[in-house]
């Protein structure tokens, strides 16, 4: 049975390396009977966190109105979300950075009333199944060191189980993911859902 896959990217570049892997995925997972819902942040008007905790309070997913509440339904009906981003300063773009910090509305705080911390009750997504693609233009693993962070501790707190990362090096130019294993690779993740 097909899966409602939503995948969320971050790059402003709509020719650049990470999109392609993003469109080989789409394909491959639409391939497999997938139903795919497609978010572009850095062509969307989403805006940081403010950490106002009022997250849901307005029957929106965040109080201020902004593009992350076209996205919020489509996080909320998803079976499985996918990220994908080049390296920005060595973690994600901070188009889709925007978008992932605010994902703290799903996340399920509860109260602690022994130690008469302040909690509430969000609307957790838990359970669902996540994927990562990325590249970058060095050849040092190393440089994915703060995207994989990001993306296994998001994984943790929304209560999820990651399938899969596709991590590329060595590309920068256009096309340059054609000179690597990245468009299969990005198939193949689609295989694991």
């Amino acid at each position: 049975m097909g899966k409602k896959i939503l995948v969320i990217t971050g790059s402003p570049r709509k020719k650049g390396n990470s999109f392609a892997m993003t469109d080989a995925f789409v394909n491959a997972a639409e391939a497999k009977g997938h139903t795919v819902t497609r978010f572009d942040a850095a062509f969307m008007n989403v805006g940081g966190c403010r950490a106002c905790d009022t997250c849901f309070q307005t029957g929106r997913a965040c109080s201020f109105d902004d593009d992350f509440n076209t996205i919020a339904p489509e996080i909320e009906a998803a079976d499985a979300i996918v990220f994908t981003s080049p390296v920005y300063w060595y973690t994600f773009s901070a188009q889709i950075k925007a978008v992932m910090d605010k994902l703290y509305a799903f996340m399920t705080v509860e109260k602690d009333i022994a130690n008469k911390k302040h909690g509430f009750a969000r609307k957790g997504i838990g359970g669902k199944k996540y994927g990562l693609i990325s590249c970058y233009e060095e050849n040092d693993m190393s440089v994915m060191d703060g995207v994989r962070f990001s993306y296994e501790r998001t994984v943790t707190m929304l209560k999820g189980t990651s399938v899969g990362e596709v991590l590329i090096p060595n590309v920068w130019d256009v096309n340059d993911i054609q000179k690597t294993e990245g468009i299969e690779q990005a198939k193949a993740l689609a295989e694991k859902f």
